[in-house]
């Protein structure tokens, strides 16, 4: 005896190629951007870096001003260090670079006294350094961005002894 199986029912088809509306489909999805579309996208770009670039690029300066107060304030640490093993500050003739090679002559040396090379500043220039000095028992400065004395904003000295010139 056979039992009968009902027939399952036939799937309908998902839209697709053989839809009617298909090729209308397909053309709208495919067609992209307008040039329109895409000038308007571009102009809105530019607005926006317009408005935003002025102050980030007000920012450089300052950033590069605080990174050479940091480099001051370490670079100071090193040579309270420095004055700790010897008994006293290198001398101008010295500079900052016995603070990484002892020159032979320095009793109790015992650096090197940075973990690295003596840093220039953010602008590309050596730190200027004066021992005795005019403001306490070492200068240490950078002439800012001019490379000259004195200056304002970005161009402004950054010195160890906390006042701008």
């Amino acid at each position: 005896m056979r039992t009968a199986v009902a027939p399952l029912p036939l799937p309908t088809r998902p839209p697709g190629r053989g839809h009617p509306g298909a090729r209308a489909r397909l053309r709208r999805d495919e067609r992209g951007f307008t040039l329109i579309e895409l000038l308007v996208v571009v102009i809105i770009l530019g607005l926006l870096a317009a408005l935003v670039g002025p102050r980030l690029f007000g920012r450089v300066g300052q950033s590069k001003q605080a990174a050479a107060r940091v480099q001051i304030e370490l670079l100071g640490a090193a040579l309270d260090q420095f004055r700790l093993d010897t008994g006293r500050y290198p001398t101008t003739q010295e500079g900052l670079q016995v603070l990484q090679v002892n020159p032979g002559n320095v009793t109790g040396w015992d650096g090197p006294y940075l973990r690295k090379e003596v840093p220039r500043d953010p602008w590309g220039s050596a730190y200027q350094y004066k021992s005795p000095g005019e403001h306490g028992e070492y200068d240490l400065w950078s002439h800012g961005a001019d490379q000259a004395p004195g200056g304002q904003g970005e161009a402004a000295d950054v010195t160890s002894w906390g006042t701008q010139e």
